[in-house]
C-alpha cells in the first residue's frame, strides 16, 4: 500500500482547473472544485500544516527563519520533488493506519466540496488539486480549524459551480492531511476518507457550500456468506492486478492483510476502473454484503473482458513474431543474394516494371505518376497489403496502349469492297462510312503536305539565320495537340433498328475495312456508373471501367468499339451510366477521359465508337445529341432471299459440317421460308430456319443417304413442319367495322386489326379495350367526335350512334399498344360500322387525324410498309407529307410492286378504303358464313405502279 499510494501522489497533473486528481486505475478522474497536483515552473510550493506539525517540519522552519529565501524561485524538479515527498509521506502514514479507527466526533455542520467524476471512500487516501477561488477559500478555512470537509461527487461533470441540487446526498467526511500552495495560486492537498455521511439542509451557499450532515456507518454482517464474498472479491482482484499493467505494486498483497469486509470493498473500489454511477452506488449501499455482491459482479465482468483481450493480444504477438522472423529471413536472403550477385524477387519485379514503364510511351502526366508509384513500391515490403494494390495499378498502366495503334493506311476502294462483301444493300450506311474514310484520308494527306511545306520553310529560314548570325534557330513543333485531335476526331455513329438487321455485324465490317481491331461492350441492363468509369482505388477489389478494360484487351488505342444496346441502360441509386457515357461519346471531351481507377487522362479521340439501339425513345436526349443516328429499318422479301442465298446458307452449311454441293435449294424455296415460316424485320429467324434445314440434311447424310440432296418447295413441310404464318387480312375483314392498321414497334413494323361494334344503351359511352395507351384512347375519342359531327357529310344519319354504346377493340388484348398513328384507321372503322360498307381487305392504312378531318404525318414509314408487304397487303394509305420519306427510304422494286395512296383528308381515305355501295347487298350473305373470297394477284404476275391520290 505504501508504494501504490506514493505512486499516485507522484502522477503528473493536468492543466484543467475543473478536473480532480486521478489515482491509478480510476476511470476519468477529476473534481469540479479541485484539480490534480500539477508541475510548475516558477517557485516551490509553500507547505501549510497544522501548528503541531509545523514544529517538526524542516521546510516550515526554513521558511520562518529565512523568509527571503522562500521568495526565491527554485528549479521545477526540486519543487515538484518536495510536493511529492510530502504527499507520499502522508499517504504512507494513512495507509499504515488503515484498520485503526481513531474515535472522532463529526460536527453537525461541515463545509461541502463537490468533486467531478470522483468518489472518495472511507479508508482511502487521495491527492487532490484545488483551483477555483471558492474552493481555495474553503480549504484555507478548513486548515485553520479541524480540517474536516465533506467530499461528495456532483451529478454532472459539465457543471463548473455545482450547487445543492447538482450534487449527490451521500458523501464522505474526510480529513485534509497536508496542503501545498503552488506558485500559480492553486493548492495541492492530500485527503483521507473517514466515514460516510448524509448531507441534509444547506446552511450557506456562498462563499462555499456548508450543510448539516449525519453519519451513516455501514451495516457490517459477520456471517459466512459475507466472508465468502470477501474472499471471492479478493481473489478476483488479485487476478485483475495480474492482467493490468499500470496497477501499483503491492496492492494485491495489501488486500490480503485487510480483515474487515468494509475495508476490502473500499480499498479495491478505489483501485479499479468504474463508472461514476457504480462508484456512487457502492457508497450509498448500507449493507456491506450488498457492496460485496455488486463489486463481485463488476470484477467478474472486467476479468472476462481482460482475459479475452489478453488472449487476443497473445495471438497478435505470436503472429507479429512470425512476421518479424520471416522479415529477418528475407533480409538475410537478400544479403546472400547481393553477395552472390543475384536479384531478389521483389527487386526483379521492380526492375521489370521500370523497363515496361520506359517502353510504354506514356504521356508526361502518366509517366510521372507511374514513377512515383514505383518509388513507393520499392520501399514497401512484399507482405504489405498496399504492395499488391500498387503492383496491380502499375501493371495496368504499363499494359495500356498509350501509343500503340493498329489502323492501316486508308484505302476507300478496299473499304467499299469489304462492306459489299459482308452486307447486302444498306447503301446509306455504307455511303456514310465511306464518306468518313474519304474525309479522314484527305485530311491526313493535306496535313502531310502542310508539314512537309513547313519543314522545308523552317530549314530554309534556319539556314539563312545561320549564315547571318552563326546560330541555328530551333524550329517549332509542326503539329500541335489540338491539330492532332482535329485529325483524329472520330464520328460517333448510332445504328437504330429492329433485332436481326445486321447492326453488330456491320461494326465488324467497319473494323475490317479500316484494318482496326474490333471490340464489343454490351450495355444492356447495366445500372452502375462504375461499369463505365471504374471504381476508385480506395475500395477493396476496385477495377477500371469497361472502356479501359476493353482498350487493354485489344492492345490498341484506335479500335472500333461497339456499345451494344445503348437504349437499355438503366439507372438506380448507384448512379446513371448514360450520364457517364456523355464524356465517352463527346469528341470535345473524350481526348481527356479519366477513369476513376486509373485517375489519369486517357485519349479516346482515336477510338471509333458505334452504338446500337432498337429504339431512340429510351436514350436520354443529351446522349442522343452526341451521336449521329443511322436507321436500319429492315429488309424486303427479295432482300432476305438474296441475304439467305449469299450469306446465311453458306454460313449454316459450314456450321453444320456440310459441303456446299451436299445441299441445294432454289430461290422459290427460300422465298417460301421467308414468307411462310418467318415474319420479322431482320433475318435471325430466317437463319434459324435455314439452320434447321441444314441439320435435317446432315442427319440424313449421317444415316447413309447419298448426296447431293435437293429440297423442293413441296418438301418444306417435311423439313420445317407446318406453315406458321398466313396472309389473314382477307379472312378477318369479312364484315363492316373492321380495318387493318399499321404500327411501329422496337422490333419492326406490325399490322393490327381494329374492330368496332355498337349496342343499345341508356347512356352513350365509348368503350375501349385491348390495353390501349393514352394516345390511342385520345385518337379513338377524336375519331368518334369527328364521325358524329360530320355525319351528314359522310353520308350517315344525323343522329348516328345516338343512344348507343360504341365499343372499339384492338386484338391481341395481352399486348400493350400506344402511338399517334391509329386515328385514320379508327375513323374508317367507325364509318364502316355506321354505313354498313366493308373495308377492303387488301388495304392497310396509318396516320393521325384532327377534329377537322386532316391527316397528319407519322414516323416509321418504311417499317410499316414492310410489315404490310410481309402480310400480303399491297395497297397502303399514307399521309401526304410522308411521300418524300417513302420515296427516299423504300427500295425501288418494292415501290413498283405495291400501290400507295397519299392522302391529306379523311374523305380521301374513306373513298379508297371502303367498298362501293353495291357491295352492301352482300353483307347479310357473308354474315351466314359464306364470305366472298378475293383472288389475290400472283407474286410473279403483273406489278401495280404506285400512284398518289390527289
Amino acid at each position: 500500500m505504501h508504494n501504490s499510494e506514493q505512486e499516485f501522489a507522484q502522477q503528473e497533473t493536468q492543466e484543467d482547473e475543473t478536473r480532480s486528481a486521478s489515482i491509478p486505475g480510476q476511470n476519468e478522474p477529476g473534481a469540479a472544485e479541485v484539480t490534480q497536483p500539477q508541475e510548475h515552473e516558477e517557485s516551490p510550493a509553500d507547505e501549510v500544516e497544522d501548528p503541531a506539525q509545523n514544529e517538526e517540519s524542516p521546510s516550515a522552519e526554513s521558511e520562518e527563519e529565512n523568509p527571503e529565501e522562500s521568495e526565491t524561485p527554485r528549479e521545477e524538479p526540486q519543487a515538484q520533488e518536495v510536493v511529492e515527498e510530502s504527499l507520499a509521506q502522508f499517504i504512507e502514514e494513512g495507509v499504515k493506519a488503515e484498520g485503526e479507527e481513531e474515535p472522532f466526533n463529526i460536527p453537525e455542520i461541515l463545509p461541502v466540496l463537490p468533486l467531478k467524476d470522483v468518489v472518495v471512500y472511507p479508508y482511502s487516501v487521495q491527492p487532490l488539486g484545488v483551483g477555483q477561488e471558492r474552493s481555495i477559500r474553503l480549504i484555507d478555512d478548513v486548515m485553520r480549524g479541524d480540517r474536516l470537509v465533506v467530499l461528495v461527487a456532483q451529478k454532472s461533470a459539465e457543471i463548473e459551480q455545482a450547487g445543492p441540487d447538482e450534487i449527490f446526498r451521500m458523501g464522505t467526511v474526510s480529513r485534509v492531511g497536508r496542503m501545498f500552495r503552488m506558485p500559480d495560486g492553486t493548492l495541492q492537498i492530500a485527503v483521507q476518507g473517514l466515514e460516510r455521511v448524509e448531507i441534509g439542509e444547506f446552511t450557506q451557499e456562498k462563499p462555499y457550500l456548508m450543510a448539516h450532515v449525519t453519519a451513516r456507518p455501514d451495516v457490517q454482517e459477520s456471517d459466512n456468506e459475507t466472508e465468502a464474498l470477501k474472499r471471492n472479491v479478493i481473489g478476483y482482484f488479485q487476478r485483475l492486478v495480474a492482467l493490468v499493467q499500470n496497477m501499483p505494486e503491492g496492492v494485491a498483497a495489501a488486500t490480503l492483510n485487510l480483515e474487515e469486509a468494509r475495508q476490502v470493498v473500499y480499498v479495491i473500489a478505489t483501485f479499479v476502473q468504474m463508472e461514476l454511477e457504480l462508484r456512487q452506488k457502492l457508497l450509498e449501499l448500507d449493507s456491506v454484503r450488498e457492496k460485496l455482491v455488486q463489486l463481485s459482479f463488476f470484477l467478474a465482468h472486467e476479468l472476462e473482458i481482460l482475459e479475452l483481450g489478453k488472449k487476443i493480444q497473445t495471438s497478435a504477438q505470436e503472429e507479429m513474431g512470425k512476421m518479424q522472423r520471416e522479415y529477418l529471413l528475407r533480409e538475410q536472403l537478400k544479403a546472400i543474394q547481393r553477395e552472390l550477385g543475384e536479384e531478389s524477387e521483389e527487386q526483379a519485379t521492380v526492375n521489370e516494371l521500370r523497363r515496361k514503364i520506359d517502353e510504354a510511351q506514356m504521356p508526361e502526366e502518366a509517366l510521372k505518376e507511374a514513377n512515383r508509384e514505383l518509388s513507393r513500391l520499392e520501399k514497401l515490403p512484399s507482405a504489405s497489403p498496399e504492395y499488391s494494390i500498387i503492383r496491380t495499378y502499375l501493371e495496368l498502366l504499363v499494359s495500356l496502349p498509350w501509343g500503340r495503334s493498329t489502323g492501316e493506311k486508308i484505302d476507300v476502294s478496299h473499304a467499299r469492297q469489304v462492306l459489299d462483301e459482308d452486307h447486302y444493300d444498306l447503301q446509306k450506311i455504307k455511303e456514310r462510312i465511306l464518306e468518313y474514310l474519304a474525309v479522314r484520308h484527305l485530311k491526313e494527306e493535306r496535313q502531310q503536305e502542310e508539314e512537309q511545306r513547313e519543314r522545308e520553310q523552317g530549314e530554309a529560314e534556319s539556314q539563312i539565320e545561320l549564315e547571318e548570325t552563326g546560330e541555328k534557330r530551333r524550329t517549332q513543333p509542326l503539329l500541335t495537340q489540338e491539330q492532332k485531335r482535329v485529325i483524329n476526331r472520330e464520328p460517333i455513329l448510332c445504328f437504330v433498328g429492329p433485332p436481326g438487321v445486321g447492326k453488330t455485324s456491320l461494326g465488324h465490317s467497319i473494323a475490317r475495312s479500316l484494318g482496326r481491331k474490333f471490340a464489343r461492350i454490351s450495355l444492356g441492363g447495366i445500372r452502375d456508373e462504375a461499369e463505365v468509369r471504374g471504381h476508385r482505388r480506395t475500395y477493396i477489389g476496385a477495377m477500371p471501367g469497361r472502356i479501359i478494360q476493353t482498350l487493354r484487351r485489344v492492345d490498341s488505342n484506335d479500335p472500333v468499339i461497339m456499345l451494344d444496346e445503348v437504349d437499355k441502360v438503366g439507372a438506380d441509386w448507384r448512379g446513371d451510366p448514360s450520364s457517364a457515357l456523355l464524356e465517352v461519346l463527346d469528341p470535345e471531351q473524350n481526348y481527356n477521359f479519366r477513369d476513376n481507377y486509373l485517375d489519369l487522362p486517357f485519349d479516346l479521340s482515336k477510338v471509333m465508337f458505334i452504338a446500337t439501339a432498337n429504339s431512340l425513345e429510351p436514350i436520354p436526349a443529351p446522349l442522343r445529341d452526341r451521336m449521329e443516328i443511322l436507321e436500319l429499318s429492315g429488309y424486303t422479301e427479295d432482300q432476305k432471299v438474296h441475304i439467305a442465298r449469299n450469306y446465311l446458307l453458306p454460313k449454316q452449311l459450314e456450321a453444320n459440317g456440310l459441303k456446299p454441293e451436299e445441299l441445294t435449294l432454289d430461290d422459290d424455296v427460300l422465298r417460301l421460308v421467308v414468307r411462310n415460316y418467318t415474319r420479322e424485320a431482320g433475318v435471325r429467324n430466317l437463319e434459324r430456319e435455314i439452320g434447321a434445314l441444314c441439320r435435317k440434311v446432315a442427319k440424313q447424310i449421317s444415316e447413309g443417304k447419298e448426296g447431293p440432296i435437293h429440297i423442293e418447295s413441296n418438301q418444306l413441310t417435311d423439313y420445317l413442319g407446318r406453315r406458321r404464318f398466313f396472309e389473314e387480312a382477307a379472312e378477318r375483314l369479312d364484315r363492316p367495322g373492321i380495318a387493318t392498321g399499321l404500327v411501329w414497334t422496337a422490333v419492326g413494323g406490325e399490322i393490327i386489326f381494329i374492330e368496332a361494334a355498337t349496342m343499345p344503351g341508356k347512356e352513350e359511352r365509348l368503350i375501349l379495350t385491348g390495353q390501349l395507351g393514352d394516345v390511342m384512347k385520345e385518337s379513338a375519342t377524336a375519331a368518334l367526335s369527328y364521325v358524329r359531327s360530320n355525319a351528314q357529310a359522310l353520308g350517315l344519319p344525323n343522329h348516328v350512334f345516338e343512344n348507343q354504346n360504341v365499343h372499339i377493340h384492338v386484338p391481341a388484348g395481352a399486348i400493350p399498344k400506344d402511338g399517334p398513328s391509329a386515328g385514320v384507321t379508327m375513323t374508317t372503322v367507325l364509318v364502316s360500322l355506321a354505313s354498313g360498307r366493308k373495308v377492303r381487305s387488301d388495304v392497310a392504312m396509318t396516320g393521325e387525324i384532327t377534329l377537322r378531318g386532316k391527316v397528319l404525318p407519322i414516323g416509321g414509314v418504311k417499317e410499316k410498309v414492310l410489315a404490310a408487304y410481309r402480310s400480303g397487303i399491297r395497297v397502303v394509305l399514307l399521309p401526304k407529307k410522308n411521300e418524300s420519306d417513302l420515296m427516299e427510304d423504300l427500295p425501288k422494286e418494292l415501290r413498283e410492286e405495291m400501290e400507295f395512296h397519299f392522302v391529306s383528308d379523311i374523305s380521301e381515305v374513306l373513298q379508297i378504303a371502303l367498298e362501293p355501295e353495291e357491295a352492301k347487298a352482300d353483307h347479310k350473305h357473308e354474315e351466314n358464313g359464306t364470305a366472298r373470297t378475293r383472288k389475290r394477284k400472283s407474286d410473279k404476275g403483273e406489278k401495280v405502279v404506285a400512284h398518289a391520290h390527289e
